[in-house]
């Protein structure tokens, strides 16, 4: 596993006579990124096919399969999820984080990706953090399952991986869309993908609506969890009556949100993206892996809701380099 430097430079398709490299940058997200199934599927209906493909998070996971050729394969297994399956997935962890994350990462590397990076059908990297450092740190060498579950280890949930000597988390603590690794692998069109453009106190605008059924809320899901901790079953600290905070999970994944939230506006701000897709995936919780269905589809939407630019900046990039 290495780190990309910033400086680092390869000449596009463009510059020796081809057309135009599409590079796609898929953003941090937790269940969210279930989305990006639906833009890739969206976008190879459009005929755009990504030339490097860059990850943060689970858009690592999701880049990984797509650039080794599962993608078919991972969306008919995210859709057939049931909530059951999720929580089988989950290894309890006394240090570092809730969840190993061992059984999702073997299952990963025993049905998805489990090669080296040179091996991969089309070019990837994914975004991971330094904890000691909080170096933005690119992966893209040695094993692509140990690259992703970097990516994915969100703090507090994931336990961080210690890999070539560093400990390193989730991506989106320094980059959660990262355009800039794409173009520094040599886009010259880049297109991101950003989950949490409709994110910020949307728990609080869910609780204050209509009810919905308890396994389908934040809150229900916290209970699974804390379930799986051995929290359940009236063995969790009760709170009073007129205790009306959120859940612990609510207040964790709504603090990640918040926090990658401002970062990916100021680093999109700094570094723009050619066009930039937001799928509409705020009624989605950290762990609702479960509704792949909903998030699939709303990604499908985003690109259409993009079509128009998204065409133009294709043909005006094509048109450049004819």
């Amino acid at each position: 596993m290495a780190d990309v430097r910033p400086q680092l430079v390869i000449p596009s398709a463009a510059a020796c006579g081809g057309g135009p490299v599409i590079g796609l940058a898929l953003g941090s997200g937790a269940a969210r990124g279930w989305a990006h199934l639906g833009v890739l599927r969206a976008l190879a209906a459009e005929g755009i096919v990504p030339d490097i493909l860059c990850g943060c998070s689970i858009g690592a996971f999701v880049g990984a399969a797509a650039a080794s050729g599962d993608l078919e394969k991972l969306r008919q297994w995210a859709e057939s999820l049931k909530w059951q399956d999720v929580v089988s997935l989950l290894d309890v962890s006394l240090r570092g984080g809730l969840i190993k994350g061992e059984r999702l990462i073997q299952f990963f590397e025993r049905n998805f990706v489990d090669r080296d990076f040179a091996e991969l059908q089309t070019r990837f990297a994914c975004v991971a953090t330094e904890l000691e450092s909080g170096r933005e740190i690119w992966l893209h060498e040695g094993s692509v399952s140990q690259a992703v579950r970097a990516s994915i280890a969100l703090p507090g949930l994931l336990t961080p991986v210690m890999h070539g000597g560093r400990l390193l988390v989730d991506g989106g603590l320094v980059n959660p869309v990262p355009v800039s690794l794409c173009r520094a692998m040599g886009a010259d069109i880049v297109i991101a993908v950003d989950l949490g453009s409709d994110m910020v106190g949307r728990a609080w605008r869910r609780t204050a609506a209509a009810p919905v059924p308890a396994d389908e809320t934040e809150a229900g899901w916290s209970d699974r969890l804390l379930a799986r901790f051995g929290f359940a079953n009236g063995n969790a600290p009760e709170q009073s009556a007129s205790d009306n905070l959120p859940s612990l999970v609510t207040v964790l994944s709504s603090s990640i949100n918040i926090m990658q939230i401002r970062i990916a506006r100021s680093r999109l701000a700094g570094e723009p993206a050619d066009v930039l897709i937001a799928p509409r995936v705020g009624q989605l919780g950290l762990m609702d892996y479960h509704r792949a269905d909903e998030a699939i589809a709303e990604g499908e939407a985003a690109v259409a809701r993009a079509r128009p630019t998204l065409r133009y900046v294709v043909e005006q990039a094509a048109g450049r380099s004819a």
